[in-house]
């Protein structure tokens, strides 16, 4: 599988999905736009230490060009000055991918409307829609000046699970379900140029944050699982980032052309395998273990 020459840029690449996919797309050769709010000179309000450039440099040690540019996808005069970059850069954009989110300090567990801070949860959806729409909008025209572009618009949970249950809060909820929905509208507008939208779920994914909510670090990251047992299920960030280089590489990907897809399924069309060898499935697992109140048991399911 190679990228060579494809241009991609991870919106939203500082951590997490974003940086696994940035890193995968990387791997396959591409160069790799990475952007974000936390740099080295500044932090974003996370206040975490990840960083751009920290990203970008994994990419180039994987193999491919990682570039770093800070971006508020809040701002569209900053994100125009970013796809204008790229044209005079590279001349062309293949890849986009939609990963900016947030959210995480933001949303509230299990509140209705009326209870949960209202000002938080309408600032994440400006994170999770407003700044898609705004990304879209000014990168897709350079995309489509060739076919074969890919738009991956990242989300929690496929629309199928999403439209059966309640995910937290109205909050969270809309914020995912409306990128499935995103991917789905874009696709109808760019299979007149030869393009595949497509939205992308990872299972539960063992992130910076999610390691250090837990306690645990990669190496020994089963050891939540005395306390979590449905943590069993879990992937690395570049489980999802095989995910979107196996889309990117696949030339008839168009198949795929506004559906709702998942890590764990994708692995099992394309064959690729998470960092321990495994292909865990979280969105088969979710509704017929942990939904359905079984004892928690990743045996068929990775």
């Amino acid at each position: 599988m190679t990228l060579q020459g494809k241009v991609a840029l991870v919106a939203g690449g500082t951590r997490g999905a974003g940086r696994g996919i940035a890193v995968e797309l990387g791997a396959a050769g591409a160069t790799v736009y990475v952007t974000g709010r936390s740099t080295r000179a500044q932090q974003s309000e996370y206040a975490r230490p990840e960083t751009i450039e920290e990203t970008a440099e994994m990419v180039t040690a994987n193999g491919g060009t990682g570039i770093a540019v800070q971006v508020d996808h809040l701002v569209p005069d900053d994100v125009r000055s970013l796809v204008e970059r790229i044209r005079a850069e590279q001349g062309h954009l293949d890849i986009l991918v939609n990963d900016i989110w947030g959210g995480e300090k933001l949303f509230e567990w299990d509140k209705p409307v009326w209870e949960h801070n209202l000002e938080n949860g309408l600032r994440m959806l400006r994170l999770a829609i407003d700044t898609h729409l705004i990304t879209a909008h000014h990168a897709l025209p350079l995309m489509i000046r060739q076919p074969g572009a890919l738009l991956v618009e990242v989300t929690d949970g496929t629309a199928e699970y999403n439209a059966e249950h309640y995910r937290l809060s109205p909050f969270y909820d809309l914020a995912k379900v409306a990128v499935n929905r995103m991917a789905w509208a874009h696709a109808k507008d760019l299979a007149k140029h030869d393009a595949t939208s497509v939205s992308l779920t990872p299972g539960w994914m063992r992130s910076e944050i999610m390691l250090d909510t837990f306690g645990v670090r990669e190496e020994n990251w089963r050891d939540a699982t005395t306390t979590v047992p449905h943590f069993v299920i879990s992937e690395t960030p570049r489980f999802v980032g095989r995910a979107v280089a196996a889309l990117a590489a696949d030339t008839g990907r168009s198949r795929w052309n506004g559906q709702s897809l998942s890590s764990g399924g994708l692995a099992q069309v394309y064959g690729f395998s998470d960092l321990d060898g495994s292909r865990p499935d979280a969105w088969r697992y979710v509704p017929e273990v942990q939904d359905a109140g079984k004892p928690a048991d990743a045996t068929g399911y990775r």
